[in-house]
């Protein structure tokens, strides 16, 4: 069953993009931060540059993440994303389906490594999030608030 918007305006799920020097080891001191201290990340993707590395996640604990990255030198900015239920890998013709046919361009998707649920989902940086909210409701998919990530 689809979600109301409502609760996508008051829980989205938020998206961290950790900037990380490329040196041997820093994503490493990234994740082991976030594990020492029970922070469980939930999807990510690495953006790969000359001399660093963008770093994307979504975490179980957004306000236990940020303070995190603040007190230990990790520079980042924090975005919502789309954050989008599949039952299998079938489901995701029909989700880019949705999104086109409300004519929504996609910046990116990345898939998550593991849900408290068990299911599959996908991560999407769509142009318009409430739009493409709309589109994926309308097709029956679950939207994903925070609240739906967190352990």
């Amino acid at each position: 069953m689809a979600l109301p918007l409502t609760s996508l305006a008051t829980d989205p799920v938020k998206q961290f993009s950790v900037f990380a020097e490329n040196r041997v080891g820093r994503l490493f001191d990234l994740t082991a931060l976030l594990k020492s201290q029970q922070v469980h990340i939930m999807a990510i993707t690495v953006l790969d540059t000359t001399d660093s590395a963008i770093v994307r996640l979504i975490v179980d604990d957004p306000n236990k993440a940020r303070e995190l990255m603040i007190n230990n030198d990790f520079p980042y900015t924090e975005c919502k994303v789309l954050a989008v239920e599949l039952e299998d890998e079938s489901d995701l013709r029909e989700i880019l389906a949705a999104l086109f046919e409300a004519e929504i361009n996609i910046h990116y998707i990345y898939s998550f490594i593991k849900r408290p649920a068990g299911k599959c989902a996908v991560v999407i940086n769509a142009e318009d999030d409430d739009v493409a909210a709309q589109a994926l409701n309308k097709r029956k998919f679950k939207v994903l608030t925070q609240r739906d990530i967190s352990r």
